[in-house]
């Protein structure tokens, strides 16, 4: 029971309909219903009430306080949940910050899709029903020398519509060390439970060999598969058996070879001397069956599994009636579209894929930007912010090029009367916000992942920051 004082502060509270006359609400009652805005101030009240019951002496809020908070709590219901952030931690591919960035070109495409009516399933030459599949197909063939393709919504469904399409309730022989967890508790093991094939291991954890797959393989097996082991990897003693010799393997036994490559590679990065990552046009000609590989990794796409390979099993998977619940959307094929036309010249994907072009970036050039940014915040923000440009190291993250450091520069901040905790936190919630890591009392800004354009909105940031620090002390 409420103590005699809180009941007196209880009833002192001011009523809903009062709060509503306010003259700061007036706007939100015309851009929301009467009842969210009802809704919203019992909610604020509710929480007035909660606090005020949890003190012997309670002191009613001052209405205005009261206004306020129904206020932002309204306007919170419409600002983006999503949201763009500036990715200063050097992880090209990072799957917490929405991996990918699109090329300028897919963004026009999904924009020119999403606002007008599409051909997403029409035939315009016929004026007949068409498939939403068609419209990448002929090009991803094209670049990767494929007899057929087919695009699902991410490569864990691409994964899945194989295993479940081509070897329900039979046998997979994968190697044991390829038997891999990588983000999101995605299992190799669970997601061959999940299809209804039946998973036999071969090998150890360090060494699988060609009589391993040899012995195992029965009247109930399916496909031969290989893992990519994304950003786990095995040194030292060790020894695995080629695509070349399990390709021989399965064609010799009469059943279809499968590589789930995790990140497709169409632009050998292996001829820029960074990473040993095979490209999807290699493990087709090495005559594996079905390749698949995800759209927003290294391809630097929008969130996509593409399958690649023999039209036999191709047509086989778009036949499955699991696809309808895995197909892609309109704007998902708009922007793949357009980042894989980029790939048409090789010299232009390295231009203007995103992905491409931070990975390829060259260290002179991170410093060169670095130093800009750096004397841009001097210049604007005074001595108070301290600042230096210092070597560091990149990776590509998403589970890519595992092991795989790109040599970098990055910004050394810190203030004279701001803890660096504290200045990383108000940069991360600000909007847009800007992520860094935190290293010895100092908030590392790596410039790989920065692109100059974002320059002014860092600066931007670092002034809303420091100005409020300045209004706190004040």
């Amino acid at each position: 029971m409420p103590t005699k004082q809180q009941q007196q502060a209880l009833r002192r509270l001011p009523a809903v309909h009062l709060l509503l006359e306010h003259p700061a609400l007036s706007s939100f009652l015309e851009r929301f219903s009467r009842k969210t805005v009802v809704e919203i101030a019992n909610e604020v009240l509710a929480t007035e009430r909660r606090r005020m019951m949890e003190t012997d002496d309670p002191i009613p809020p001052d209405p205005e306080r009261i206004v306020a908070r129904i206020a932002e709590t309204l306007d919170s219901l419409t600002a983006p949940r999503l949201r763009p952030v500036i990715n200063g931690s050097g992880i090209v591919l990072h799957t917490n910050l929405g991996r990918a960035r699109l090329s300028q070109a897919a963004l026009r495409a999904v924009q020119d899709v999403a606002l007008s009516y599409s051909n997403l399933e029409y035939r315009l030459h016929t004026g007949q029903r068409g498939s939403r599949h068609e419209h990448v197909e002929a090009v991803i063939r094209r670049l990767t020398g494929a007899e057929a393709a087919l695009v699902v919504n991410n490569n864990a469904a691409a994964v899945l519509l194989v295993l479940r399409t081509l070897a329900l309730g039979r046998e997979v022989i994968v190697s044991r060390g390829q038997m891999v967890e990588i983000g999101g508790s995605f299992r190799v093991s669970e997601i061959m439970r999940e299809s209804g094939a039946r998973l036999v291991e071969v090998g150890t954890t360090n060494k699988t060999r060609r009589e391993d797959y040899e012995g195992a393989i029965s009247g109930e097996t399916a496909l031969l598969m290989k893992v990519h082991t994304s950003n786990f990897k095995i040194i030292g003693f060790t020894e695995s058996v080629s695509r070349e010799e399990m390709v021989e393997i399965a064609r010799k036994h009469g059943i279809p070879c499968y590589e789930d490559l995790g990140s497709g590679v169409l632009y050998d990065l292996r001829a820029r001397g960074i990473g040993e990552e095979p490209t999807v046009q290699e493990c087709l000609r090495a005559g594996v069956d079905l390749v698949s590989f995800s759209g927003d990794k290294l391809l630097g796409g929008p969130q996509a599994g593409i399958i690649v390979g023999k039209k036999k099993w191709i047509d086989a998977l778009k036949k499955s009636q699991l696809l309808r619940a895995l197909r892609v959307d309109k704007m998902t094929l708009a922007a793949l579209e357009a980042t894989l036309l980029h790939y048409l010249n090789p010299e232009e994907a390295a231009r203007e894929i995103p992905v491409l072009r931070q990975i390829l970036k060259k260290p002179e050039e991170i410093r060169a930007s670095a130093e800009r940014l750096k004397e841009r915040l001097q210049n604007a923000l005074g001595e108070d912010l301290q600042l230096e440009v210092i070597p560091t190291a990149s990776e590509v993250g998403g589970g890519s090029l595992p092991g795989v450091e790109l040599p970098s520069f990055c910004l050394s901040t810190s203030h004279r009367r701001m803890p660096v905790h504290r200045l990383e936190e108000e940069l991360r919630r600000g909007n847009p916000a800007v992520i860094g890591r935190v290293s010895k009392d100092r908030l590392l800004l790596d410039l790989r992942t920065v692109e100059e354009e974002e320059h002014p909105h860092i600066e931007a940031a670092f002034r809303r920051v420091l100005e409020g620090q300045n209004g706190r002390k004040n």
